[in-house]
């Protein structure tokens, strides 16, 4: 079940291959917004059209996000401690800046010549970037702490996702037939992971996630 969601993504992608009509590539320039965090995103999709309409967009790419916050808290990552609030412990991080560049997948709905919606997600990859000094924290009471951006990343559906993970909602407008203005409601996962286990009850601990609800405005290229 874990896979569930890209096996799917990936038979609708396979299955459109018979049903192409004229593929298309875009980039996307995006720039997302929070309070006290933000993001720059850049990503390529190859896409298939599918359907009676050729209206169904399924496609594969890749996209590089750069994320940066500040005063931002990360809680406990993994599965076990993410469900359960009273299980989960904070990561405070004065600064943040998380650097991650995955495959990505893309399902998207073309309603006219002007307009078209979808939706994408990163599916796996790789983040870095610099050690940052921080403060982990267990009811209330801190202890130095230093971390990095976790090196991999990988979709396993909710809270069983590792590392830094971009996703989007997205409305296209387009002024012209191959450039469009993007609205979108990104939802941005990064993760840390400590230079030690800094939690050790009720299980040892170093991955720390923050989620990030963002709205965001971009510039699409189709060639």
């Amino acid at each position: 079940m874990k896979l569930s969601i890209i096996s799917l993504f990936l038979l609708l992608a396979i299955t459109s291959f018979s049903q192409e009509n004229g593929p298309s590539n875009y980039v996307d320039f995006t720039g997302a917004l929070g309070k006290n965090q933000g993001s720059v995103s850049v990503d390529y999709f190859h896409l298939w059209k599918a359907g009676k309409a050729k209206k169904v967009e399924i496609g594969l790419g890749g996209r590089f996000t750069s994320y940066f916050g500040s005063s931002q808290y990360y809680s406990s990552a993994p599965a076990s401690l993410a469900a359960d609030e009273s299980k989960s412990d904070s990561l405070l991080l004065p600064i943040t800046q998380v650097n991650a560049l995955n495959l990505a997948i893309h399902l998207g709905y073309r309603l006219s010549a002007k307009v078209g919606l979808g939706f994408n997600i990163d599916a796996i990859g790789f983040s870095f970037g610099g050690k940052q000094a921080g403060s982990y924290i267990n009811n209330n009471q801190g202890l130095a702490a230093s971390a990095k951006p976790t090196a991999f990343n990988i979709l396993l559906v909710g809270n069983n996702d590792q590392g830094s993970l971009n996703s989007e909602f997205y409305l296209r407008y387009f002024v012209k037939e191959d450039l469009a203005i993007k609205l979108a409601y990104q939802y941005l996962f990064t993760e840390y992971t400590t230079d030690t286990e800094v939690q050790q009850l009720p299980e040892v601990n170093d991955r720390f996630r923050n989620k990030a609800s963002l709205f965001s405005l971009g510039i699409t290229k189709q060639f």
